[in-house]
């Protein structure tokens, strides 16, 4: 039998993905978020998690392009003159491997985010990150380390079945290292994750398709559903309300039903 988890990135970035998470799990087959602890509208996604109790909600850790949980000034090396975590993703790599300094930057804001998910008093169901910045072998040390003091029991590691288009094939490979580092530590990480390829476009069809292919252990469906495509902070040329509708369509539910799929959390699979 096949167990996926279908989660939505973002959560607590917008009052518009706020609004899709709820819809989703409430009247469609979303069954986990992932929570962005200093989005504009975390707060919001809080209070709402806390009238689903059946929505899985775990931390989408964020080290580029939004806001830090700690003061800017506690991580100057992680940001901009706006206060916000840098956007070039390459050389600030490259800084956290060769760097001491930008390395326990990074920790402290890693802890500080672990720690204000802890605070909401929510049971903490997975971790992952944004832009998937996890799979940076740094980087992943420190979340797994994180996990297992927090007691987090289930990681993303974003390994997609098929051949990776455009520049994922570069990090594959660290996807199934982060997946293996992962599992030796006894963290649950799917066997495979969905929506790297087409992030921002899941819609039903995509939706149909993935669940025509699950193979049977765990799996991972991701997407980022909105109410509307033109919020703050949206992805560019992203399709959020198409996702959301996916996540809705009928067609979705009954591609998953007719492959005998179990719907769940982390926390309900594993």
């Amino acid at each position: 039998m096949p167990d996926l988890v279908v989660t939505a990135d973002d959560f607590g970035v917008a009052i518009e993905v706020n609004e899709a998470v709820e819809l989703a799990h409430r009247d469609g087959i979303l069954t986990a978020a992932s929570l962005m602890v200093a989005g504009e509208a975390a707060d919001d996604a809080v209070a709402r998690a806390r009238r689903l109790p059946r929505l899985g909600v775990g931390l989408h850790l964020v080290l580029v392009e939004a806001k830090p949980a700690l003061p800017p000034e506690e991580v100057p090396d992680l940001v901009g003159t706006d206060g916000c975590f840098r956007t070039d993703m390459a050389m600030l790599g490259l800084q956290i491997a060769i760097n001491p300094a930008v390395r326990r930057q990074v920790e402290r804001e890693i802890e500080a985010q672990f720690a204000a998910f802890a605070a909401t008093g929510l049971a903490f169901d997975h971790v992952n990150a944004h832009k998937h910045f996890h799979v940076h072998p740094v980087i992943a040390g420190l979340v797994i380390a994180a996990a297992a003091r927090y007691g987090v029991r289930a990681l993303r590691a974003p390994v997609e079945p098929g051949r990776p288009k455009g520049s994922g094939w570069l990090a594959a490979p660290f996807a199934r290292m982060l997946r293996s580092r992962a599992r030796r530590r006894g963290l649950h990480a799917p066997d495979q994750v969905y929506g790297l390829a087409a992030s921002g476009h899941m819609d039903a069809g995509q939706i149909c398709a993935a669940a025509a292919a699950l193979p049977e252990g765990l799996s991972e469906l991701y997407l980022h559903p909105a109410t509307r495509d033109d919020f703050a902070g949206h992805g560019p040329a992203y399709r959020h309300q198409q996702e959301l509708a996916g996540l809705l369509d009928p067609a979705a539910r009954a591609a998953l039903a007719r492959r005998g799929v179990r719907l769940g959390s982390f926390t309900d699979l594993v």
